[in-house]
């Protein structure tokens, strides 16, 4: 292993947390902070120092990671981190926050003389967990060997998209992937609430495209969640994926491209959130077909 850095990890939710117990598990110094210090706490038995403001955890770090909600929530902790930035520490920032808001994290990079990639990653909560990320970046080459630790530490391999973070190469290419990953979500759900309602078994749309190319695991995974009901424990959560989704609609709008199944998307997040199926599985899609969230 290359020699152990400290790292400052600031959000521990489903990916912030298993990205650094990954990072202690490699052996590196592992400070972190989230909103909600209880969420953090579990850290302290991986070895990890749990800190009470974002200004605390990134004492002395050389590279910051970001994991937040969103842009703003991301932009607030690092203006509150700002008394122990130092001038050349790399920051690492894998928000899903939007190619606006890059633009705005990357100029309070440049502000700090922070080394800034724009570092999305590519996985749930398993990949995370089992340090299996797929990274896409963008950053400087110069700085590379600063973070390059970090990616080993929490991914499979990096896909580098340019050396400038402040274009957001590496979101623009996550909202496309996560624009796929949400229509296939969706897809399932909708097709196993239709089975519902028209009396279908739904096994047998699953043995009706087996070994075919509609076959996907996807496919498989998430509808063993909605038929087994097993949707609190969420690899990927409704709420923040209506979040991704508005995002994705976003930046189609900025390019001038209409995203009609994107936005529809949205609108049935929005719809299982209200049932109360926010915290579940984004697989909860399939609630949002019915007036009834119990059906």
């Amino acid at each position: 292993m290359a020699d152990a850095i400290t790292v400052s990890v600031l959000g521990t939710g489903i990916m912030g947390a298993a990205m650094a117990r990954n990072l202690a598990r490699a052996g590196h110094r592992v400070r972190v902070w989230n909103r909600t210090r209880a969420k953090a706490e579990p850290l302290a038995a991986d070895g990890a120092h749990v800190a009470g403001t974002p200004a605390e955890a990134v004492e002395g770090a050389d590279v910051v990671l970001t994991i937040l909600y969103d842009g703003p929530a991301t932009l607030d902790a690092m203006r509150q981190a700002a008394p122990s930035l130092r001038p050349g520490m790399a920051w690492v920032q894998s928000t899903t926050a939007g190619v606006e808001a890059v633009g705005e994290l990357s100029a309070f990079a440049r502000e700090q003389g922070l080394a800034f990639f724009d570092a999305p990653v590519l996985g749930t909560k398993q990949p995370a967990e089992a340090g299996q990320l797929v990274v896409l970046a963008a950053g400087p080459a110069g700085a590379r060997d600063q973070v390059e630790p970090v990616f080993e530490a929490v991914g499979s391999r990096t896909v580098w998209t340019g050396e400038d973070g402040a274009q957001a190469s590496a979101t623009r290419l996550k909202l496309v992937v996560n624009s796929w990953v949400l229509a296939v979500t969706h897809g399932t759900a909708e097709a196993l609430s239709l089975a519902k309602a028209l009396g279908v078994d739904p096994q047998g749309l699953l043995d009706a495209v087996e070994g075919g190319p509609l076959d996907m695991g996807y496919l498989r995974a998430k509808s063993a969640l909605i038929l087994n009901g097993d949707l609190s424990s969420p690899s990927f959560a409704v709420s923040t994926a209506e979040k991704d989704a508005r995002l994705i609609v976003q930046a189609g709008e900025g390019a001038g491209v209409r995203l009609d199944v994107a936005a529809a998307g949205a609108e049935r997040f929005r719809r299982a959130a209200a049932q109360g199926h926010g915290g579940d599985d984004m697989a909860a899609s399939y609630y949002a077909s019915f007036d009834d969230s119990a059906s």
